[in-house]
């Protein structure tokens, strides 16, 4: 590892200095590329160096160990390699996942969508919960977050959500999170104190730019407007400010009601449906370049269960790297980077080899 930062790092200065070029400057193109190398080569050596100073702490705590022998010094010293165990652990992890090189979607805006399935109210409310988990780890990693659209569920949470990320590494994060989520728990209404299974689906689609053709034609779209129902004060019930828009060709139905205004409703529907549509253009193409199953790793398939939420046992399991951890109720709260870094050094790995074959 430390070889290859070493490679990485040394372009960091010949970077700097083109950064300082006039004639880079004025090349708007290059100066993006060359400012983002800039900032990823910068986030690394940030991390190699925290990560090179906690291995040097512990090891001198270590060899202070070996020669200590007043019990309180020692039970401090104790304390202290444990948190620079994890902590090295945790800055490593962090430093594979850097190591996974910057892909062009990475930065790209991407809207999750979140759907209640089997299991009845339950599903509804683990909508709820695995939405205010994403809008956590959002907040922890800055991005900006905007509600599209949601229905809410009789007994809590909601039968769909979605919501648009954006910022930095949006996509590089979340693309690996479309799929079947399974959760497993005891229900509030469950009398017998009963573990119920239930699931819901989550898509991950990046939201179309300007350099990305989708052309709609208006005579392909039939647009109703409705009452808007759920939470969201009177106004809701008195206007038709609800729409709902469907594209005939696809048969792609998308809804919006949360703003009081029918045209902000439309807009937002409308890049609902832009990024659902482009989103099959890109399956489209995709499954045309792979004719198996195994050649679509990381595709984001919603019908695989990619992951289980055990409350009782406070365990979570990704089935796709076979990670389990037991802090179910660390990662609830928004600490997603403890499953996301494992999966993108992973299925980086998994489309480099299989690349060389």
């Amino acid at each position: 590892m430390k070889e290859k930062i070493d490679e990485l790092l040394g372009s960091l200065p010949e970077i700097e200095e083109s950064l300082g070029d006039p004639l880079v400057v004025s090349d708007k193109k290059r100066y993006r590329e060359l400012a983002s190398q800039h900032k990823y080569l910068t986030n690394l050596k940030e991390s190699w160096d925290s990560y090179s100073e906690a291995v040097r702490q512990l090891s001198d705590n270590k060899e202070l160990l070996k020669t200590e022998k007043d019990p309180e010094f020692l039970a401090i010293l104790n304390e202290e390699v444990a948190l620079l165990e994890k902590k090295s652990q945790e800055l490593h992890t962090q430093i594979e996942t850097l190591l996974v090189p910057p892909d062009p979607d990475d930065d790209r805006s991407s809207i999750i969508e979140l759907r209640a399935g089997t299991g009845g109210d339950e599903a509804g409310i683990f909508v709820g919960d695995c939405v205010r988990m994403y809008k956590y780890f959002a907040e922890n990693n800055g991005w900006e977050v905007e509600l599209l659209s949601s229905t809410e569920s009789e007994k809590g949470g909601f039968k769909e959500y979605q919501m648009v990320f954006s910022g930095e590494n949006v996509y590089r994060l979340m693309k690996y999170e479309a799929g079947t989520h399974r959760v497993q728990r005891v229900p509030e209404t469950e009398a017998q104190g009963r573990v119920h299974t239930s699931a819901i689906t989550v898509a991950v689609m990046i939201e179309p730019d300007e350099d990305e053709e989708i052309h709609v034609d208006e005579k392909d779209l039939r647009i109703d407007t409705y009452r808007s129902s759920g939470a969201g004060g009177q106004h809701v019930n008195t206007t038709d400010s609800a729409v709902r828009i469907t594209h005939i060709p696809t048969g792609v139905v998308v809804h919006c009601q949360e703003e009081r205004s029918q045209i902000k409703n439309r807009a937002k529907a409308m890049r609902l449906l832009m990024t659902k549509l482009a989103e099959e253009k890109r399956r489209k193409a995709h499954e045309e370049m792979s004719t198996t199953r195994a050649a679509q790793i990381g595709s984001g398939d919603r019908s695989e269960r990619i992951r289980t939420y055990n409350f009782p046992q406070n365990r979570v399991t990704d089935h796709r790297i076979n990670l389990t951890l037991y802090n179910l109720d660390e990662i609830m709260e928004g600490h997603l980077e403890m499953l996301i870094n494992p999966l993108v050094a992973y299925y980086y790995q998994k489309n480099f080899e299989k690349s060389e074959t």
